[in-house]
């Protein structure tokens, strides 16, 4: 250890900043953007700043382990109080951590001001208790596997204890440390195993890695000074890309049909806020996903504005006054968007989600499950861990893919102190969604993705996410058993047809339709004809068309229509007496109030689509048609909810530009040249009180009469005090016009603000 100067200072740490170019002062400020706010009035308000133990802490929060054991290194030399030689930390870190990764360390400390000094290495006091193990780690080496088996040995009491110091303080005090402690105590039992470190007679610790364990984070060894291999699988960008791609058009599949589902059948809001379970799991079976995936993709769309909660339009049937979430109008111009752009809207609302949908379905404290877009969910820092996972995955390469496991180790070495939040299971479930949004293909990032995550513009994302996608196809293939296979993505007019006439049976890159007595009856009902589903399939498919289907379009277009409603209120007619005469002796007749008027025709107060329903629900199959007579689509269409304006959340102040932070460090070497001045005792007043208006105003008129600079002390109207250095232009009605060479611009201060004036030399 080197013994040197007395002990480190504020001031001694403002000297060596005030030694410090304006570039790596404005650096300073940009990593710790919480130094800036209020502006301080000069260096020594910011080294103090700057030795703030929140402000330490928060800056720690991004440090890795060799940054951090540098920290703690340089604390147990002495750097705090006396400062260490750079020789000298190399020679703590020998063999460790090659001296260019230890310099490149040390750069990022200094650009933070935790370590400082122009000859010896100094440390800002609180920054030693960022490192959360001992630098110096005492005998225990058991591996992950070591402690899991030894842990599984433990009494109960025992398990208590190391759960006690794992959750609050690893350092223990007891009695029975002292060496002749009976071996049988449940202390002595957990030092024999290594589970327990003796510091002294009265003192015990637990050892990082056990904690670790204990709290269910990935296990790290402080000691290794390298980041951990990952061994990663090499995957071609095609095969990563199709992937995504795959997974994307999945992705929309589902949101097309969940807003469909609550378009059709608004859900009800919670009173809490949120989607019940209930209503979440009749999602999922409509759709045919998961109670997790039925989470994802609500949270997903709410995020991205396509489903809110309020009062749609129309009202359920059996309104009861309360919020309902159904789609908004924005849905309706996302559904018609093309691929890309639709994908682009979702994986941006992902990426930028303050929340985890993985924890929908967990357990709440109280055991209960946590309903989707409820407030359980909500997670300001979620938007900051997904990019940095991501991002570290993206920075093994391209194509290369890397396990759960890997990337959590990279994780805990990058960012040890987010561990207890960023553990496996956590890194595992973002990097699931990460897949199923089409960010990640194969465990690797895809193009697109890449592109998105590192804030390219649109048309670049757009372009990739093109070219990722397979190309639209505008052929099916009808099989014999009346199913319609497509081999690719449809081209969107033939893909709104097949969907029309053929309910999907399974989806994935070949789908796989079935056409069936409902659904050619749908279409019909859409005011398609025989004759043109015929053309449909004859067009299009290019395997040849089954008997099996022409039989099935023409038996159920010869039984369609027969029976036609309109609007009288509504009205029934049909060219079969018999027919009519069969439907006026049926009991629906009684319930719609049906009265003939001919033995063709016959009239109804109720409404048209009641009529529809329930004629069609004794067996009947009527279809509407308009005053031509001809079909017509008389399917009430999907509710819609006007989204309202949210209420405000805690927004995050938008970062400074350069040019701000140039500003902010012109005004911190003014305020310093200001402070110097005042230490000259310059001052109208030895005390620094504001001085009579008469002294002040014949001084400032006589600073612009000789054109010599001032020191003024001033408030502003906030009530935050300064110093500053001016020129002085002109003096009058109770204001100073005065050139600020921080500013660059003349500035008007109200002489009542004026605490002191001051000549410069």
């Amino acid at each position: 250890m080197t013994n040197i100067d007395p002990a480190a200072t504020p001031e001694q740490l403002a000297t060596w900043l005030g030694e410090r170019s304006d570039a790596e002062l404005a650096e300073l400020l940009r990593l710790r953007p919480d130094l800036a706010v209020p502006p301080p009035a000069n260096l020594s308000v910011l080294a103090s700043r700057a030795e703030q133990r929140a402000s330490v802490l928060r800056v720690a929060d991004n440090l890795s382990v060799l940054e951090l054991t540098l920290v703690g290194l340089l604390a147990r030399e002495g750097a705090i109080d006396t400062g260490v030689s750079r020789e000298r930390l190399g020679e703590l870190v020998a063999g460790r951590a090659p001296a260019r990764s230890v310099d490149r360390a040390l750069t990022v400390l200094r650009d933070r001001a935790l370590v400082w000094g122009s000859g010896l290495l100094r440390v800002t006091p609180a920054a030693r208790e960022a490192v959360g193990w001992r630098v110096d780690p005492a005998t225990t080496t058991l591996t992950a596997e070591q402690i899991t088996e030894a842990l599984a040995a433990l009494t109960p009491d025992e398990r208590r204890l190391l759960e006690t110091l794992a959750t609050s303080s690893p350092i223990g005090r007891t009695r029975d440390a002292a060496p002749d402690t009976s071996p049988d105590r449940p202390v002595q039992r957990l030092l024999a195993s290594g589970l327990l470190v003796w510091l002294d007679a009265q003192t015990v610790e637990l050892p990082h890695q056990v904690g670790q364990v204990l709290r269910g984070e990935t296990v790290t060894d402080p000691d290794t000074l390298t980041p951990p291999a990952v061994r990663g699988r090499k995957r071609t960008a095609s095969e990563v890309n199709a992937a995504a791609a795959g997974e994307a058009l999945e992705l929309i599949r589902h949101c097309e049909e969940v807003l469909a589902a609550l378009g059709e059948h608004p859900a009800p809001t919670l009173k809490a806020g949120g989607l019940g379970v209930r209503e979440s799991r009749r999602l999922a079976k409509s759709v045919g996903v998961d109670d997790g995936r039925i989470g994802l993709i609500l949270e997903l769309l709410a995020g991205a504005g396509l489903i809110a909660s309020g009062a749609p339009d129309p009202l359920p049937a059996s309104d009861t006054g309360d919020d309902y979430w159904a789609p908004t109008l924005a849905a309706d111009a996302w559904l018609d968007g093309n691929t890309a752009h639709r994908w682009q809207a979702l994986a941006q609302s992902w990426l930028d989600l303050p929340r985890r949908p993985w924890t929908v379905g967990l357990r709440d404290p109280n055991d209960k499950p946590i309903a989707a877009l409820s407030e359980e969910v909500r997670a300001s820092g979620a938007p900051r861990d997904r990019r940095f996972v991501l991002e570290l995955v993206a920075e093994l390469g391209t194509g290369v893919a890397a396990t759960p496991d890997e990337v959590a180790a990279l994780v805990a070495w990058r960012r040890p102190r987010w561990s207890m939040r960023l553990g496996v299971a956590a890194i595992g479930h973002t990097l699931a969604e990460a897949t199923a949004v089409g960010l990640v293909g194969r465990g690797a990032v895809a193009s697109p993705g890449r592109s998105l995550l590192h804030d390219g513009p649109p048309e670049s994302v757009l372009a990739d996410m093109t070219a990722a996608l397979p190309k639209p196809i505008d052929y099916v293939l009808v099989q014999a058993d009346l199913t319609v296979v497509a081999p690719g993505p449809l081209v969107p007019e033939l893909l709104a047809q097949v969907h029309q006439v053929a309910d999907v049976e399974s989806a994935g890159a070949a789908t796989v339709y079935r056409v069936g007595e409902s659904s050619v009856r749908r279409a019909l009902d859409a005011g398609r004809t025989a004759a043109e589903l015929h053309a449909l399939f004859a067009t299009h498919s290019k395997t040849p068309v089954p008997q099996a289907l022409t039989y099935l379009i023409d038996d159920v277009a010869r039984r369609h229509g027969r029976l036609r409603a309109g609007v009288a209120r509504s009205f029934v007619r049909c060219d079969d007496p018999a027919t009519l005469a069969e439907v006026l002796a049926s009991p629906v007749a009684e319930e719609l109030a049906l009265r003939a008027l001919a033995p063709t025709v016959a009239v109804s107060q109720a409404e048209l689509g009641d009529v529809l329903e329930r004629l069609r629900r004794v067996g009947f199959a009527p279809a509407g048609e308009d005053s031509s007579g001809a079909i017509v689509d008389l399917r009430r269409p999907g509710a819609r909810v006007a989204k309202r304006r949210e209420r405000p959340t805690r927004r995050e102040p938008a970062p400074p530009t350069p040019e701000q932070y140039e500003q902010l460090v012109r005004q911190l070497r003014a305020g310093e040249r200001a402070a110097a001045t005042t230490q000259r005792g310059a001052g109208v007043r030895s005390d620094g009180s504001r001085a009579g208006s008469a002294a002040t105003m014949a001084l400032l008129q006589l600073a612009v009469k000789v054109k010599r600079s001032v020191r003024i002390g001033y408030v502003d109207a906030q009530g935050v005090a300064s110093v500053r250095i001016v020129d002085p232009v002109s003096v009058g009605g109770g204001q100073l016009d005065a050139f600020d060479p921080a500013d660059g611009a003349i500035r008007r201060f109200t002489l009542h603000r004026v605490t002191s004036v001051a000549l410069v030399e």
